[in-house]
C-alpha cells in the first residue's frame, strides 16, 4: 500500500482507537445521563409497537408484550429515549459522510459477487441479527456494550458469542468479500 493510499485513508476516518474511547465515554455518558446505557432494539421495538398500534388500537390488549412495551412509554412508544438516540444515530451518520466526502449511493462489495447477492447477504445477516437480538434481550450496544460498562457476567458472554459466531462463520462468507 502506498503512502499516499495511508495518508488519504486517515484522512477520510477516524482512527478506531480514538473511536472507541469515544464510544466508551457516549456510554458513560449515557449512564450518567439517563441511568441506562445505550441500544438499538429498544428503539425498533418502539417503531412496531406503534406500527401495530396504528393498524389496531386494541392489538396491544392480545399481546402480552406489546401491552408492556407500549404501556411504559404512556400513550406514544415514539417518545422513548431510544427512538430519538436512533433518530441521532441516523442523521449524524449522513451528517458525517457528508463532511467528509463519502456519502454516496453505491453498493460496495468484493469483485466476485454481485450487488444484489451483497445487498440479499445484509438483508438476511439484518435479519437474523434482529432476531437474536430479541432472544439475547437486547442488540450488541445495549447487552453486551452496556452490560460490560456495569461488569455484567451476561454482557462479557454476549460479546463472546458475538465475536466467537462471527469467527467461526467468517470462513464461509470470507469468498464474498475478498
Amino acid at each position: 500500500m502506498s503512502n499516499n493510499t495511508t495518508t488519504e485513508r486517515s484522512r477520510r476516518y477516524l482512527n478506531p482507537y480514538v473511536g472507541g474511547v469515544l464510544l466508551g465515554l457516549v456510554l458513560l455518558a449515557a449512564n450518567f445521563v439517563s441511568g441506562r446505557g445505550l441500544g438499538a432494539s429498544g428503539a425498533v421495538k418502539s417503531v412496531v409497537a406503534t406500527s401495530i398500534q396504528a393498524v389496531d388500537k386494541n392489538a396491544s390488549e392480545t399481546m402480552p408484550f406489546m401491552e408492556e412495551y407500549a404501556g411504559s412509554h404512556g400513550d406514544n412508544p415514539m417518545k422513548s429515549w431510544l427512538v430519538f438516540q436512533m433518530m441521532g444515530v441516523i442523521v449524524g451518520g449522513f451528517l458525517s459522510g457528508a463532511v467528509a466526502g463519502r456519502l454516496k449511493l453505491k453498493v460496495e462489495h468484493s469483485p466476485k459477487i454481485t450487488s444484489k447477492r451483497r445487498l440479499i447477504f445484509a438483508l438476511a445477516g439484518g435479519i437474523l441479527f434482529g432476531f437474536g437480538s430479541q432472544i439475547g434481550r437486547g442488540c450488541t450496544s445495549g447487552s453486551a456494550l452496556s452490560g460490560m460498562a456495569v461488569l455484567s457476567l451476561g454482557g462479557f458472554v454476549t460479546m463472546m458469542g458475538i465475536f466467537g459466531t462471527a469467527f467461526a462463520l467468517a470462513y464461509f462468507f470470507r469468498r464474498n468479500w475478498i
